[in-house]
This record gives C-alpha cells, structure tokens and sequence, in this order.
C-alpha cells in the first residue's frame, strides 16, 4: 500500500543555497533525515545537455545486442556495458529487468588509481557519446558537491568537509534502460535495494515507477517536477552518521498496463568516496540513544568490493 498523497518528498531549490546556504542545508538534511531522499530542482543542469544525454542513451540502447556486447564491462562492472539481467538486488531471487552503461571518472595526471577505477570505455556509436557524458559527468560532481556542502553543514561539519574524502572518488554515472515488458509481467523492475555509494543523484524519476519504504513501512511514489534530481542517502554515508541519515530501501516498479510497452530510461550518479578513505563513524553521530553502530572503519574500496559481490557484479 502506497502513502496518502500528502506524504511526498518535498521538492527544494538549489538557488536557495547561494543566499540562504543555512537554510537550504537544513530543508535538505532533514528531507534526507525523513525519507533518506530530497528532490532538487534549479540545479543548474544545463536542459539542452540532459536532453543530449537522453537522446545518446535512447540511441546506444536501441543498437543490436551483439552490437553492445563488444563493449561489455569487466571486473565489477565498473565501465562499459552490463546486458539485461544481470544485477540482482541484494537478497533478492529474481534479477532486476535492466541494462545498463558505466561511466567512470578519468583520473587526473599522475593519480594511479587503476587497479580500482580503469579506464573508460567508450562506443562508436553514438559519436558524440563521449562529449556528451564527459560533460554531464562533471555537471554532476559539481552540483554532488553542493549537496554535499549542505549535508556537512547540517551534520554541524565545515561545509567544505567531504570535499578531500571525495577527491579522485570512484564515481560512477550509470546510463538505465528497463525495456518494455508485457502486460503480464511480474511487478517488479528493479527489485528492493539500498544504494552503497555515498549520495546517489538521479534524473529521469519523473517517468512513473520509483518508490521509497517509508519508516512506517509504507510504499512511497516518488514524483519529482520535470528535470528535477532525485537524491538519495547511501550506505556509505548511512554508516558514517551512524545510521542518522537513513539510506531508504527503494524499488522500481512496473508502470500500468496501458504504459508497459514504452521503455523507461533514468540516469543515477553515484557519488563515491576516494577508495583509501576509512569510513569511520563520525563522532557528532554517537550518543547514549544512538551507541556506535560501527566500531571498526573500513575502507571505500572494501567496502564497495564487498557489497559488488552481494549484487552479483563481482
């Protein structure tokens, strides 16, 4: 059963931030303590680049299998493609009805970060894929950071502190497809998950589908305003507040009957710390009714290669 109407994620403007920097900080931290989600609007995502984007993606997506398959990802599924049916949800017994593409950072000169984040793939077709995703890539890390400020300053943290926990972070810009499925289908696209990453900023939520649990264990539509990001707490960042900010199970369902034959399409960008971070509790987050849930740091990337293995892409 669905929330009431009235229950929604409420949608906040990044605008807010360059005026108002305290205020948008504590409307966001506190949808993201609520729901373990925000929505964000004017954030500066230039319309005409996200519309490029959709239009490669549509365009990679509708190539021949044998096509996609020449750039199939390896190791963890960092870069390149994943083929359709791949991923499970941890705990799962059904895999998500899904394909997708990976996006990695490109490291700067000198930085030898390979043997965990390689480098990209990138197709023949579209042509202007590479431009197009490097670009919006960027545009992602730059609002990422800005949320990330408020989420410090709402943790009570300089705003600029996850700004060397995520330098050279391995980030990665997934690019979605669930194609369209029959009438009969089983319910489910992507079944019920936490995300591992940090934050995870999403365009294309807007086509009907993702839905939240709730704290009272209610399914809740999340329906953002057209272009709108939708930003989720992950694990990471679950972890290091000690469970403060929530990271939300979250499911994509099958939309009505009369829109199944249409392909859903979405783009998440999962914003990682720098592997050799340790993620350790932050000591704002422990009290007497809060105890240490998690004693022991542990890396970025031991973190992420254990939670690879659980969903099936290690």
């Amino acid at each position: 059963m669905l929330d009431t109407p009235l229950q929604r994620v409420p949608a906040l403007s990044l605008d807010q931030q360059t005026n108002d920097a305290a205020g948008f900080a504590q409307a966001f931290g506190d949808s993201f303590q609520r729901f373990g989600f925000g929505i964000v609007v004017d954030h500066g995502i230039d319309a005409a680049l996200i519309e490029s984007a959709w239009a490669a993606t549509r365009e990679f997506f509708a190539l021949p299998l044998e096509e996609k398959l020449k750039y199939r990802a390896k190791k963890g599924g960092a870069r390149g493609y994943i083929p359709f049916g791949i991923e499970i949800a941890k705990g799962a017994t059904e895999n998500d009805l899904k394909e997708f593409w990976h996006i990695g950072r490109d490291l700067p000169e000198g930085v030898d970060y390979t043997a965990t984040m390689p480098p990209n793939v990138w197709p023949d077709v579209p042509v202007d894929f590479h431009p197009i995703f490097k670009q919006l890539y960027a545009e992602f890390d730059r609002v990422g950071a800005k949320l990330l400020s408020a989420i410090a300053t709402w943790l009570g943290l300089a705003p600029d502190w996850f700004e060397t926990p995520v330098e050279n972070g391995n980030s990665v810009l997934r690019l979605l497809h669930y194609p369209p499925v029959s009438a009969e289908a089983p319910g489910i696209r992507a079944g019920a998950h936490e995300d591992i990453n940090l934050i995870t900023l999403l365009l294309g939520a807007e086509e009907a589908g993702l839905q939240l649990l709730t704290r009272e264990g209610k399914w809740l539509e999340v329906d953002p305003p057209q272009g709108a990001l939708v930003v989720n707490v992950g694990d990471m960042l679950q972890r290091l507040t000690n469970h403060v900010l929530p990271s939300t199970t979250h499911r994509v369902v099958n939309p009505a009957p009369e829109r199944r034959e249409h392909s859903r399409y979405s783009m998440p960008f999962f914003l990682h710390l720098a592997g050799e971070f340790p993620i350790a509790t932050l000591p704002g987050c422990v009290s007497g009714e809060n105890p240490d849930k998690y004693p022991e740091a542990i890396t970025a990337d031991d973190y992420l290669q254990q939670r690879l293995r659980e969903i099936g892409l290690l």
